[in-house]
């Protein structure tokens, strides 16, 4: 096989990992991404397809994988599953815990397709990355993974929210928005407080209580980056 046979072969798989962590995905976006032409995507595209792969092609969006479509287990290389490790470590500092619990489950999960000899460097990596705490006062949660799909599925949640230490508890209904965090800091959810009228950051530790109502509500039409923008030129 000819070294343009083998980087063909290379990227016929890569564009097969792309589609599957992608709902659509444009020509356009891979033939930046592996630095072709987008002839030469279509050309790959209709290779694919020759070898059973299904891909759908919407038009206007891009193409897309039959829903339950799957390659078998990918094989990592030894920089990639370095970087899983380290990024496994950045996570448990986080304060949620929930977030800390599954993402170390689908690590796992990835850890279980390495090859033997990756697996050892992996598990001897893992014993000499560390990161040391910036804010050991924070207080930790366990509310992440809910709010996560909450937001992502646009339900309204009804809050028992504290302010402060010194404030009174208040029931407020919010529309998910966003998550935010810095390095083992608390984290934040953003959202329409119906309340207020407006946007608020509501720190995880100060959520006395919480519950994904049966209701949803329409995505609102801004950014994470335009919110965050406009939330510093504020304050």
């Amino acid at each position: 096989m000819s070294d343009n046979d083998t980087s063909r072969l290379s990227r016929l798989v890569a564009i097969v990992t792309q589609l599957q962590s992608k709902r659509t995905i444009t020509s356009t976006y891979l033939a930046e991404q592996f630095n072709v032409s987008v002839r030469t995507i279509y050309r790959d595209i209709r290779t694919l397809e020759s070898a059973g792969v299904p891909v759908v092609t919407e038009e206007g969006k891009g193409y897309t994988l039959v829903e339950g479509y799957r390659l078998p287990p990918v094989m990592f290389s030894e920089e990639e599953a370095n970087a899983l490790i380290t990024a496994e470590k950045l996570v448990q500092l986080n304060k949620d815990s929930s977030l800390s619990q599954n993402y170390v489950s689908a690590v796992t999960k990835i850890k279980s397709v390495l090859r033997s000899k990756t697996k050892d460097k992996a598990a001897l990596l893992s014993e000499r990355v560390a990161f040391e705490e910036t804010s050991p006062l924070s207080s930790g949660s366990n509310l992440l993974s809910s709010l996560q799909i909450a937001l992502t599925h646009f339900n309204v949640v009804r809050l028992a929210y504290r302010s402060s230490a010194k404030d009174d508890t208040t029931l407020r209904f919010v529309e998910p928005f966003a998550v935010i965090n810095r390095l083992g800091e608390n984290w934040y959810l953003i959202a329409w407080c119906r309340l207020r009228q407006d946007f608020r950051l509501f720190r995880f530790d100060r959520i006395i209580g919480f519950e994904i109502i049966n209701e949803t509500f329409k995505p609102h039409n801004i950014s994470l980056e335009e919110f965050l923008e406009n939330y510093r030129r504020k304050f």
